[in-house]
């Protein structure tokens, strides 16, 4: 069946994948270098030139008390920089992975795979900076625990969504391109850097195109684990619309692969 030739393509590369993903990453150190430095400059600007600039997150019944912007961005900037790299270098993987598909018999979609546990290595290695200010800064909670629910998603979601950008980006550098284009877009229309569920500037239809972006779900997903300890299930629609995505992502990635795969060596 179409629906399992992907994870069929899978049995038997397991180690493979996992040595991949750690040669793919070219260290520890510099793997956190960029986004260490991006949140640098963030605290810099809000923490000295801003003079700590403080935010109120709305709950639904109320908002909480005001707490420094910089927590606030710093814990929702976290899951974008893994997202960031999900989409972009997802999108060029095939293209950069050539040889595996026109010299050596792998399975593609492995490639897909081991590139995505790499970027998810860097993730880790960031949660866990992160945790610690969590400890020092916010104190621990149950609810962190939640991580071990966003995580997984996250990670599932866009893995999905390479099995059709980076087939597509195979055959067409435009599609690379685009993608590279609406980054910078999709930063600002996700809530890193403000709270999209504040009814002041979120209310009605457009509330609704907010929780249908699947950045919002796990930025706000982070901050709910992390920063106001609140339950995943208290956000039932918001729930609703990220599963309905999710399938939507899963079988669309699915297809596409499948459509295009036998191409791929012919057109690298």
């Amino acid at each position: 069946m179409m629906i399992t030739s992907i994870f069929k393509e899978h049995k038997g590369f397991g180690k493979q994948i996992f040595l991949l993903a750690k040669n793919e990453i070219i260290g520890p150190g510099w793997a956190v270098v960029k986004p260490a430095f991006t949140i640098f400059v963030y605290w810099f600007a809000f923490n000295t030139i801003r003079s700590g600039k403080s935010v109120r997150i709305y709950l639904g019944s109320g908002y909480t008390e005001s707490m420094p912007f910089f927590t606030f961005m710093f814990i929702g900037i976290i899951p974008w920089f893994f997202i960031q790299d999900s989409i972009l270098q997802g999108t060029k993987t095939l293209r950069s992975n050539r040889q595996f598909i026109t010299k050596v018999k792998f399975p593609v979609s492995t490639i897909l795979t081991y590139t995505g546990i790499s970027r998810l290595y860097v993730h880790m290695m960031l949660m866990s900076i992160m945790y610690i200010f969590v400890l020092i800064f916010i104190g621990p909670s149950w609810y962190n625990l939640q991580f071990f629910f966003y995580c997984p998603l996250m990670f599932f979601f866009f893995l999905a969504l390479t099995w059709t950008t980076a087939p597509m980006a195979a055959f067409s550098k435009d599609f690379e391109s685009l993608v590279v284009s609406i980054m910078t877009g999709i930063f600002w229309l996700s809530g890193i850097m403000y709270d999209s569920y504040d009814p002041k500037h979120f209310g009605g239809f457009v509330k609704y195109i907010m929780l249908a972006n699947p950045v919002n779900f796990f930025v706000n997903g982070y901050r709910n684990t992390f920063l106001i300890h609140r339950g995943f299930w208290v956000y039932k629609t918001e729930l609703v619309i990220f599963a309905v995505e999710l399938i939507g992502i899963t079988l669309l990635g699915i297809y596409n692969y499948n459509r295009l795969r036998k191409k791929l060596p012919d057109v690298l």
